[in-house]
């Protein structure tokens, strides 16, 4: 019975993909601005539930809770970039 021949090892110039560099820490605006934009955009749907749709903005009706929701997923967003 014929052996087989064994695979040979392919030659190949593989470099190794250096290490990412950390990214740095985030500017000093970054925490009070995305604290803000949590308590804002909660503020805006608890203002819109408590008035019975006459506040914030009345012509927006139930456009009111997209925008408060829109300030929360900022702040949620900014808040899970954090370093």
């Amino acid at each position: 019975m014929p052996e087989s021949k064994g695979r040979s090892k392919p030659t190949s110039s593989h470099v190794a993909p250096r290490p990412a560099k950390a990214p740095g820490p985030n500017p000093e605006w970054w925490v009070p601005v995305f604290v803000t934009l949590l308590l804002l955009g909660l503020a805006w749907i608890v203002t819109f539930y408590v008035s019975q749709g006459a506040w914030p903005i009345a012509k927006f009706g139930y456009g009111n809770l997209v925008a408060g929701f829109v300030l929360l997923l900022g702040g949620f967003g900014m808040a899970m970039r954090w370093r």
